[in-house]
């Protein structure tokens, strides 16, 4: 025969308090004195006392669980920086009591936005976090429809009015073109995304801020745009070299750390000393670029800590109806120097 369930009450005898003080105590909406927290949890554990979660549930009207998704790379292309992404709201969502339910999110699919609609229909989350937030984004709009709780990891359109935290990553790409233009070059192409790539956009402001305050007009051949990956980055770098000597570029910036892997590559390919006769800059500041020949230069996004505050504000919207701190939030980047723009050592702006 199964157990019988230890209930709260008998919890609460064993610790020498109220069942309410227990229950509070556990769902963290009370502070006690750290003796009393300590039996408590210490009689939970004797006891083997397990939390009915189908029972808070129907109390709270709450699943204590919030729904994540994200655009499936391909399988042969690690994301170090979602990782990253997952783990920090993984343990801002554990610290508040909730849980992560991950799932993909297959724009190619007629049916991309079921997944939303029968999660919200069951009562399986309490709020959604979106990422590769784009233009017109069909989940933020049906969302919105539904007056359901999410924050968007980027912004969309103006019209489209929702929380959101974001990297601004056209300061990233700016103080990139303005750290190359500090050493002395002129002719900067980027590898950029297409233009229907919101994130390529914001990214690329940057680009024609920092050229335009230098009094330079970017040649149309020195923007490349194409699939953020390696051999875009590559064969567009090739494309780059074969331009005529008074035009062709001194310096590349790549809109992520994977184009300009590429261009590395090419470059080498060519006979160039990166960081000397080419020099190249990244986005991301992935892990293991430091340890390339050269290292990368690369903007660093702080991703540990947009994963922590974008769980904060989601939790404030659903606990308290409301939100309690600003609902946009732009986030600079810094700059990570490495021998790939300069040919000398790690320097951070």
């Amino acid at each position: 025969m199964a157990k019988p369930r230890v209930t709260l009450k008998q919890v609460a005898a064993s610790a020498g308090v109220s069942y309410q003080t227990v229950s509070k105590v556990i769902n963290k909406q009370i502070q006690v004195s750290k003796e009393t927290e300590e039996r408590i949890w210490e009689t939970v554990h004797k006891l083997g006392y397990r939390t009915n979660y189908t029972a808070r549930s129907l109390r709270s009207q709450r699943s204590h669980t919030l729904g994540y998704s994200w655009l499936p790379a391909a399988p042969d292309q690690a994301n170090p920086i979602l990782d990253q992404f997952l783990q920090s709201m993984f343990q801002a969502a554990e610290q508040r009591g909730y849980y992560l339910l991950s799932f993909p999110y297959h724009t190619s699919r007629t049916d991309h936005l079921a997944a939303y609609t029968e999660l919200i229909d069951t009562g399986r989350v309490d709020g959604f976090v979106l990422s590769s937030v784009e233009y017109d984004d069909p989940r933020a709009r049906l969302l919105l429809e539904k007056n359901f709780p999410f924050v968007g990891f980027g912004r969309s359109n103006p019209e489209l009015n929702f929380p959101w935290i974001d990297i601004d990553g056209g300061h990233g790409i700016q103080l990139a073109v303005e750290h190359l233009l500090e050493q002395g070059h002129q002719r900067i192409a980027a590898l950029a995304w297409p233009t229907s790539s919101r994130v390529g956009n914001n990214r690329m402001t940057g680009y024609e801020k920092a050229l335009q305050h230098a009094g330079i007009i970017p040649h149309p051949a020195w923007i490349q745009r194409g699939e953020g990956c390696f051999a875009f980055g590559y064969q567009a770098t090739l494309k780059l070299l074969d331009l005529p000597r008074e035009i062709r570029p001194t310096a590349v910036v790549a809109l992520n750390d994977t184009m300009a892997i590429g261009s590395i590559w090419a470059a080498k390919e060519r006979g160039l000393i990166v960081g000397r006769d080419l020099a190249i800059t990244g986005f991301d500041d992935t892990p293991m670029i430091q340890y390339m020949d050269p290292p990368l230069t690369s903007v660093r996004q702080p991703t540990w800590q947009v994963g922590q505050q974008i769980i904060a504000l989601l939790l404030d919207y659903i606990e308290q109806g409301q939100l309690s701190q600003p609902n946009e939030i732009l986030i600079e980047p810094s700059l990570i120097v490495r021998g790939s723009s300069t040919g000398q050592k790690l320097k951070i702006i």
